[in-house]
């Protein structure tokens, strides 16, 4: 992977806290001309630095304002048993972040739905077909402190 100086890291902080800064914006905070970090920010997209632009949706306005942390425990684990849990889970939407951890749990998920209604529904009738799923146990945020898509550098 090609290595990358102070400007272009100055450049990916800018874009993390707004990726809608246009070129011209970047290289007038950066006391540079356009060409240049036009160019640096596609090297940093073709070398995989940048992923992809998003935008954070308010989970409330779109009826999504229950959070609910799911810690599951698989009774096997073996490789295939693991594969195929991991299959399962990508394809339910409402699984919005899922983690394969260490320590006393198998997989952390994050999962945004309407209401406790709804989160019932979702346990009951996706996540518990899934096969091999020993110990579910579910957690409920209360109040969000802070959130963040950015990473400190």
């Amino acid at each position: 992977m090609e290595r990358i100086d102070d400007v272009d890291l100055k450049i990916l902080r800018i874009l993390q806290n707004d990726s809608k800064k246009t070129t011209k914006e970047i290289a007038t905070l950066l006391n540079l001309t356009v060409s240049p970090v036009y160019e640096r920010i596609r090297r940093l997209e073709k070398f995989g630095y940048i992923k992809k632009y998003v935008a954070i949706v308010d989970k409330t306005l779109i009826k999504r304002p229950i959070t609910a942390i799911c810690m599951v425990s698989l009774r096997y684990h073996n490789e295939g048993f693991i594969d195929k849990f991991d299959k399962q889970i990508k394809s339910l939407k409402e699984v919005q972040e899922c983690y394969h951890m260490a320590g006393k749990v198998d997989f952390f998920l994050k999962i945004n739905l309407e209401s406790l209604d709804t989160y019932h529904e979702f346990i009951r009738l996706k996540l518990s077909k899934i096969e091999n799923i020993g110990v579910l146990e579910s957690y409920f945020v209360l109040k969000e402190i802070f959130q963040t898509t950015e990473y400190y550098f």
